[in-house]
């Protein structure tokens, strides 16, 4: 009787250098991005990555896959901010303050226009990482709420709404050239947050249902 013998299949794992290129061109696409728009020429992003095009689309098989990439890094990244503010800061609206910083150092403004002309704002990865960066910022904000410090009457979408609006340059800007204006206006913006409130607010608070609702 022959007793068959198990064969043991090795789980492929990408290599250190195929993940550095693909991260090399996700940071290159998102530069690119914010300065010239999603249309930019995927050669350009590849000669920015220090990558040839084959390599770009060998991990990317189109253009909506690559910028929706970057959007979920860029949420990521800000969810990150987020979580380590929440666990570094004991003061509930520095940690507040934080996660609005680091919000706008990752161009958050620039994904508006993407994620609503570039691709299924439906797909399953962009909804998880989308869901983790809403959760963060709710509890961040609700935990200054209930310390006292930020206003009753504003929510999540009050919040997003500003840090897009006040990161993005004026239409016909260099929005690198406005950069050393941002973190300044957000902060007018954050002191206008602090409990107590020094007039009513016209409405309700902005939910982030509110702004998907068409």
């Amino acid at each position: 009787m022959t007793t068959a013998t198990r064969v043991q299949r090795k789980v492929s794992r990408p290599r250190a250098d195929a993940l550095r290129n693909r991260e090399r061109i996700v940071t290159a696409a998102r530069e690119m991005f914010t300065e010239h728009g999603p249309d930019v020429p995927l050669d350009e992003i590849a000669r920015r990555a220090g990558v040839g095009n084959a390599t770009v689309y060998r991990n990317f098989p189109d253009r909506d896959a690559l910028v929706r990439e970057v959007v979920c890094s860029v949420l990521d990244r800000t969810s990150e901010a987020g979580e380590q503010a929440l666990a570094e800061t004991g003061d509930a609206f520095e940690a507040l303050e934080r996660f609005v910083h680091a919000a706008a150092d990752e161009r958050i403004s620039a994904l508006c226009p993407m994620v609503a002309a570039a691709f299924d704002e439906n797909h399953p990865d962009l909804e998880a990482a989308r869901e983790r960066c809403e959760q963060i910022i709710a509890s961040v904000m609700e935990r200054a709420r209930k310390a006292g410090q930020l206003r009753p009457d504003v929510g999540v979408g009050d919040l997003m709404v500003a840090v897009a609006q006040l990161s993005r340059p004026p239409a016909g800007t260099d929005c690198l050239s406005v950069d050393r204006f941002v973190h300044r206006h957000l902060q007018l913006f954050l002191d206008g947050l602090r409990a107590p409130a020094r007039s009513v607010l016209p409405g309700a608070a902005a939910t982030m249902e509110d702004l998907r609702r068409p």
